[in-house]
């Protein structure tokens, strides 16, 4: 079955009009099964949106975010119909706001902030904007740069098991995303990781929405908190996380898959599931290749922290005076930035050099960047410029320790 329908999931009105397209074609997939099966072959559930449903056929060109937007209301969609039996859009619309007021974090509700007044559609259609973009908490859309969440399937997760009527939502939500990075982080520690491996998991912890936790804080251990608390298809989404963290280059090496092949039983997955998760992935990674920047030439990561380190450094131009004044007050600060250039700063060097340069960013409105949920893992590209700055102050403490 395939229609053809106008719809652009970048303007207003959209979700409404998908609603009612998906009402009237509920025979797209039969089980969660079939769904979660086509999501992984979109790229939905390892992160990269590439395809939307093949029922689907939008009459012009989609961007990676309006694939995402149309992956993760179809299906939030379709979990709603599986488990209550009902297609009307009103209702669906209705039951995925009260599942993301569930989810929400902090005494002054961002949720209620976004979605004040209109009709619940064009209330959901900000929310799922918020969700998509990382953009949105990462840096002011001013500066043109975003990247699409890419643990997106950890709502659809969540959502299925509110609807089965757990009570602990948000709890849930946060074991499957401390689930997924633990894993992350593990699978880099095993492999022979390079910068490309460290960028793609900072940016695997920017899609962090329900916990909030200190990078040094994991433990990367997934053992305790896989045991009964997951259920089969939490699981099979970690065993495919984990498919996605170790491709890299074409290619697999033997120790990687016997790595796989590990997390897959941890996981109690039989050899052949975990072969199946194993050959899926190839597959699709092999398929599209060319699609996938991260994959081949200048990885997603590399992109976005190069299009970051060019906005931070006209910042730093743009605020220099008052930079330079600010940075030379503190003696302490411009040590541990020094230190920082040549060797790695201890846990508490490198939390009280945060806290610092947050102090100073709080006295420039023009960095308030930093201070955003996630601008966190941006402060190395500022601390690696500062140099820049002020050199003579850095070529004097390189003096000094070599008396």
């Amino acid at each position: 079955m395939q229609n053809h329908f106008a719809m652009n999931p970048s303007a207003s009105g959209w979700i409404n009009k998908l609603g009612h397209f998906l009402q009237k074609n509920t025979d797209g997939f039969h089980d969660f099964d079939q769904l979660y099966h086509n999501l992984k072959e979109n790229g939905f559930v390892y992160g990269v949106h590439l395809y939307i449903p093949p029922f689907i056929n939008s009459e012009h060109r989609l961007t990676d975010d309006e694939v995402a937007k149309i992956n993760l209301l179809t299906a939030l969609f379709y979990v709603f119909h599986f488990s209550r039996g009902s297609t009307d859009p009103k209702a669906f619309v209705q039951v995925v706001l009260d599942y993301y007021r569930h989810l929400e974090i902090g005494e002054i509700s961002f949720f209620e902030k976004i979605i004040a007044g209109s009709d619940n559609e064009s209330k959901l259609e900000r929310l799922i904007d918020s969700r998509i973009k990382l953009g949105e908490n990462l840096i002011d859309r001013t500066f043109g740069n975003s990247i699409t969440n890419s643990l997106l399937f950890i709502d659809v997760l969540t959502f299925k098991r509110f609807l089965e009527g757990e009570k602990r939502i948000l709890g849930h939500a946060r074991i499957l995303e401390y689930s997924a990075i633990n894993i992350a982080l593990h699978t880099k520690k095993t492999k022979e990781s390079d910068d490309h491996d460290a960028k793609m998991v900072q940016l695997l912890a920017a899609s962090l929405t329900y916990v909030d936790i200190e990078p040094d804080k994991y433990d990367k251990s997934y053992h305790k908190i896989i045991g009964n608390q997951l259920t089969a298809e939490e699981k099979q989404y970690l065993l495919d996380l984990t498919c996605m963290a170790v491709w890299k280059d074409h290619a697999i090496e033997r120790h990687e898959l016997t790595f796989v092949k590990n997390i897959g039983a941890d996981l109690g997955k039989t050899p052949e599931e975990v072969e199946a998760s194993f050959c899926q992935a190839k597959e699709f990674f092999v398929k599209n290749y060319k699609r996938i920047s991260f994959l081949h030439d200048k990885s997603l990561a590399e992109q976005y922290y190069d299009n970051m380190a060019k906005t931070i450094g006209k910042l730093i131009v743009r605020n220099s005076k008052r930079l330079k004044k600010e940075l030379l007050k503190s003696k302490e600060l411009i040590a541990l930035i020094s230190k920082s250039t040549v060797k790695e700063l201890t846990i508490e060097e490198k939390k009280k050099m945060r806290n610092q340069l947050i102090d100073i960013f709080k006295s420039i409105p023009s960095l308030a960047i930093f201070m955003l949920p996630g601008g966190a893992i941006l402060l190395p590209i500022f601390v690696k410029l500062i140099p820049t700055l002020l050199p003579s102050a850095f070529d004097d403490n390189r003096m000094e320790k070599k008396q």
